[in-house]
């Protein structure tokens, strides 16, 4: 355990019962998109938060929806320096009662862990932020700059994503010198934290239909040219593809550190990696792990199926939705192009479903990673701080395009070969949850003082 959390969970009642609560009653608001309500949630920490003494002026739910409210909220300071903005978004994808063991929309906590949908994704820093302001009033804390939070709508999709609508309609609101967003976690190794990672890039986010159409017929005539078939030769071809592997400077930077903290091959292969001229062989061993894979090169993959029209009719169209997570630097229009070239049938169409668009990567300046580093060595000693790229996407890509750095940061700490997000049984450590509540606390004081 680290120095501080054991300090901080041994200490009864007052704010380790407040961010609790608060944890509490965000999982157990459904905001997802299709039953949710995100303006639920965004008004009950607009309520809190009016409640520990923050002026009306200050704490806004706004948003182009009714049930798409996103959450702006502002601590006062001196104005000696440009605001921080503090963001986590609300809305959760979608968990079905009976895949889980628990029921996903109450917080449980069993064997260790904070299990419910978003205990990771994204409402525990939600959680963190509401409460950090909360406890800073209370303290009668004086900042150089303003702090903001925002808490915001459709980060894992929907079409009224808040933090591009604030960029687009309440710029003023949120525009910072840099942001402090999820994107990032720390990495556990045998339940002892390894490295903690900070997030300054990220992949793009591109989805493609892939479809076979034809004339179909009666299924008692079946015929070679089934679209069904035609289509799922297409995919294994695409299982079995992989895109080139590249190292950008966030990701090379990465494997030279993690390689000091890993031993034998995959310490060594983590090495070879980082070098000018990656080797061969050690980026084929590192690809054999899902996130290592996910690091090092564009990845495409089939989500979704649907075919046919009757069950005793030949199919006339089959369609899979493929999800592409593009490398910084990879032209989105050469992704489309390969995936024709995979598919390698005139008969497969390939088509995007959306727009790729690319971010700027933040700087890693020393302004930023010195009270990074200087906070988690109080936390957690001797754990090393790593810019790291986010194989997924986030709401930090609308604001570094924007102009607004954004780093990835959650002080958050996982087993990264159980990475639960999206997923059955999503879940969070509890001691994990008090370190980096209060990892999260004191990095705001050390950027605001």
């Amino acid at each position: 355990m680290g120095l501080c959390s054991a300090a901080v969970m041994s200490q009864p009642g007052s704010d380790i019962d407040l961010v609790r609560a608060i944890y509490k009653e965000l999982i157990e608001i459904d905001t997802t998109d299709a039953t949710g309500d995100n303006t639920k949630a965004a008004e009950a920490m607009a309520a809190r938060l009016l409640a520990a003494g923050f002026p009306e002026q200050d704490v806004r739910v706004i948003g182009p929806h009714p049930q798409k409210g996103n959450l702006v909220a502002r601590f006062r300071g001196t104005g000696e320096r440009r605001p921080i903005l503090l963001l986590a978004h609300l809305d959760v994808v979608d968990a079905r009662r009976e895949d889980w063991s628990f029921d996903p929309f109450v917080l449980t906590e069993h064997d260790g862990y904070f299990y419910g949908r978003g205990t990771i994704d994204d409402k525990a820093m939600a959680a963190i932020w509401i409460e950090t302001f909360i406890r800073l009033k209370q303290e009668g804390f004086h900042p150089r700059r303003d702090l903001i939070v925002a808490l915001t709508a459709d980060e894992e999709g929907g079409r009224f994503n808040g933090v591009e609508w604030l960029l687009q309609n309440h710029r003023d609101l949120i525009d910072a010198e840099f942001c402090l967003n999820e994107g990032a976690n720390g990495q556990l190794k045998s339940g002892k934290p390894l490295l903690l990672g900070v997030q300054a890039s990220e992949k793009m986010y591109q989805t493609f239909a892939i479809e076979v159409r034809n004339r179909g017929g009666h299924s008692s005539r079946p015929r070679k040219d089934n679209a069904i078939y035609i289509l799922a030769d297409g995919l294994r071809r695409l299982e079995a593809y992989d895109f080139p592997a590249r190292l950008d400077a966030v990701t090379r930077a990465y494997y030279a550190a993690a390689a000091e903290l890993y031993s034998g091959q995959v310490g060594a292969d983590m090495a070879a990696a980082a070098r000018p001229r990656p080797d061969r062989k050690a980026i084929e061993r590192l690809s054999e792990s899902a996130y290592d894979n996910a690091l090092l090169r564009t990845t495409c993959v089939a989500t979704r199926l649907e075919a046919g029209h009757a069950d005793n009719a030949l199919p006339q169209t089959a369609r899979a939705t493929v999800n592409c997570r593009i490398l910084p630097g990879d032209s989105p229009d050469e992704v489309h192009r390969a995936l024709a070239r995979i598919m390698d049938d005139s008969r497969i169409a390939v088509r995007p479903l959306d727009e790729a668009r690319p971010s700027p990567p933040s700087p890693l300046a020393p302004e930023i990673l010195s009270p990074i580093e200087q906070t988690a060595a109080h936390i957690w000693p001797g754990v090393p701080v790593v810019p790291v790229m986010s194989t997924g996407a986030t709401d930090g890509a609308h604001l570094r395009r924007a102009g607004i750095p954004t780093y990835g940061v959650s002080g958050l700490f996982g087993d990264v070969g159980d990475d639960r997000a999206h997923g059955k049984d999503e879940r969070l450590g509890v001691r994990q949850f008090y370190e980096g509540r209060e990892f999260l606390y004191r990095l705001v004081q050390a950027f605001s003082k």
